[in-house]
């Protein structure tokens, strides 16, 4: 099963799990043998990804990943495409040749999750798994933090 690897850029960690001294993460985030991951992005999620990003034409694109104020329970997740490079703060996850941006914001909030695909009868899409959540809304896309 593929892991989501960091790009090797200033400000993450590489793909042979080596934290940058320039990386905004580096307390939170330590070498594979006893690791905290920041994010772990299923396999499921990042072919779904691909199949969107081939639908609108645009394959090479990234999936930005974040947080934001608002919604029924104080926060709601973000889930975009982008076409643009990845911002100098953001960190990079790559799985399976797609890019996913999140900001160092976000990422404080996101910490510990996994960006995972749901298929139900009355649901289709990704799913965020977020052990930070205290509380959700019914809706499932907003929640509050612990």
């Amino acid at each position: 099963m593929p892991e989501a690897q960091l790009m090797d850029r200033p400000g993450t960690t590489d793909s042979a799990g080596a934290t940058s001294p320039a990386s905004p993460a580096a307390d939170a985030s330590v070498s594979p043998a006893g690791a905290k991951r920041l994010l772990t992005i299923a396999p499921q999620a990042a072919v779904f990804a691909k199949q969107k990003l081939a639908q609108r034409g645009t394959p090479n694109a990234a999936v930005r990943l974040g947080i934001k104020g608002g919604g029924c329970s104080g926060f709601s997740y973000v889930i975009q495409f982008d076409d643009e490079p990845a911002r100098e703060r953001d960190t990079v996850y790559e799985v399976d040749g797609v890019h996913f941006y999140v900001d160092k914001k976000s990422l404080v909030y996101l910490a510990g999750s996994m960006l995972d695909y749901e298929k139900t009868v009355m649901f289709q899409g990704f799913k965020f798994r977020n052990p930070n959540e205290a509380t959700s809304c019914g809706c499932g896309h907003s929640f509050t933090v612990k």
